[in-house]
């Protein structure tokens, strides 16, 4: 049976997607809420992550263990999950459950957001922050983004810090939640054994009523830096080194060459930093992803060694970074290719995986793309597309922050 791409927007804003695929065996749906740092005050870092805790604490119609009790009854696979831009709640159940996790998830959309709940889930944040931050590469990376950005609130803190949500109060958080959580602000995605027109019919039952607020999204700002840091930790017995610089955005059709480029130079296998730092015994890890954001992007490389080998990792780390081009042909995009190929495929094989492609992808570009459309785009990228993308999203650019026991010398890599 064939695929079909289905959409609706209902009365009040809220924009319902989904691939309907009658064959599969099983179903998804998550609610995609277009919130997240990104949208965030520097008083209130950190109150999207909180607002994900609050919305399995209970709701009008449920206690935290009936929410926990329900999806369990079901059988769903369901978790939610915050980043910058995005929060989403997701479910995967057998097609006879489907209606019981749109019901679930559309009631935690609502939560009580109680003053008692609030306290006590604050404490759980706070740990939470604590225990990330005996992470070295997270504590490097969240520097590295709090200075490539600078007071941008893409270098803002996913989780918050001790003092932001330590002074966060139940109103603050309401008042974002109310502004925030709006049905025009928004994407229901669905994929998998679904009937469609059924799911639509539920949908306006249950979040029809759900008032539009017009939330909007301040791309104000966000110049990238250019910055040099070193932080010395005397617990640390290894050295880690972020790199940060510029690529394309979510939008940017040049996000393909870019998935390419980090696949050649920084696959965790076979890739240039493994071979110039892993496999000489130079670096324990040496990797580069790409990062698409609404409207901008990064490139994040990263290594971590020991410090008697920090100065001679950071020079090999930054050398390859500024000779991706050099040497580079159509054979070796072809292998890269191939390795994202298949990790698409792997990934869109499951109804979760295309509901949470299709949602993540509408959210920022309002498009939809199937999964053949995805790899055509990715099978027509060559040497010469990622030249062109490298000339115009050089690494020169870049903030470069290393966390190190002290031991080893401040200036490697500068």
């Amino acid at each position: 049976m064939s695929i079909e791409f289905k959409k609706t927007v209902l009365d009040n804003g809220l924009t319902v997607i989904g691939e309907v695929n009658g064959s599969a065996h099983t179903a998804a749906v998550g609610f995609f809420v277009n919130v997240g740092t990104r949208d965030e005050t520097p008083e209130v870092m950190g109150v999207s992550h909180f607002l994900e805790h609050m919305c399995f604490k209970g709701t009008d119609r449920r206690s935290a263990d009936d929410v926990n009790r329900d999806f369990d009854r079901i059988g769903a696979s369901y978790n939610a999950m915050t980043g910058q831009e995005a929060t989403v709640y997701y479910a995967h159940v057998l097609p006879e459950h489907l209606d019981d996790a749109v019901d679930l998830l559309a009631d935690i959309m609502r939560p009580s957001l109680r003053d008692d709940d609030f306290e006590m889930e604050k404490n759980v944040i706070l740990e939470e922050i604590g225990m990330y931050a005996d992470r070295p590469f997270w504590v490097a990376y969240e520097q590295a983004m709090e200075s490539f950005f600078g007071p941008h609130t893409l270098g803002y803190r996913i989780l918050g810090t001790h003092e932001t949500i330590g002074g966060l109060d139940a109103d603050a958080m309401r008042g974002y939640f109310n502004r925030r959580y709006s049905p025009d602000n928004m994407v229901v995605s669905l994929s998998g054994k679904v009937d469609f027109d059924h799911t639509v019919a539920q949908l306006n039952a249950l979040c029809g009523a759900w008032q539009r607020t017009g939330a909007t999204r301040d791309y104000a700002g966000g110049e990238p830096a250019q910055r040099d840091e070193t932080h010395v930790d005397e617990k640390l017995t290894n050295h880690y080194v972020v790199a940060i610089s510029g690529g394309p955005s979510k939008q940017d059709e040049s996000r393909y060459p870019a998935a390419v480029l980090a696949h050649l130079l920084g696959d965790s296998d076979g890739s240039r930093l493994y071979w110039n730092l892993i496999d000489p015994g130079l670096a324990d890890e040496a990797e580069l992803s790409h990062q698409g954001f609404d409207r901008t992007g990064t490139f994040v490389a990263y290594a971590s060694c020991p410090p008697g080998k920090a100065a001679e990792v950071e020079r090999v780390l930054l050398q390859t970074l500024d000779a991706a081009t050099e040497g580079l042909t159509d054979s070796e995009v072809e292998r890269a290719r191939n390795k994202i190929a298949v990790d698409l495929m792997l990934q869109n094989e499951r109804p979760s995986g295309r509901m949470m492609a299709l949602g993540g992808n509408w959210l920022a570009t309002g498009e939809y793309r199937s999964l053949d459309d995805e790899l055509r785009r990715l099978g027509a990228v060559d040497a010469a597309a990622v030249r062109e993308l490298c000339a115009a999203h050089r690494f020169e650019v870049r903030t470069v922050v290393r966390l190190t026991p002290g031991d080893a010398p401040g200036e490697a890599g500068a």
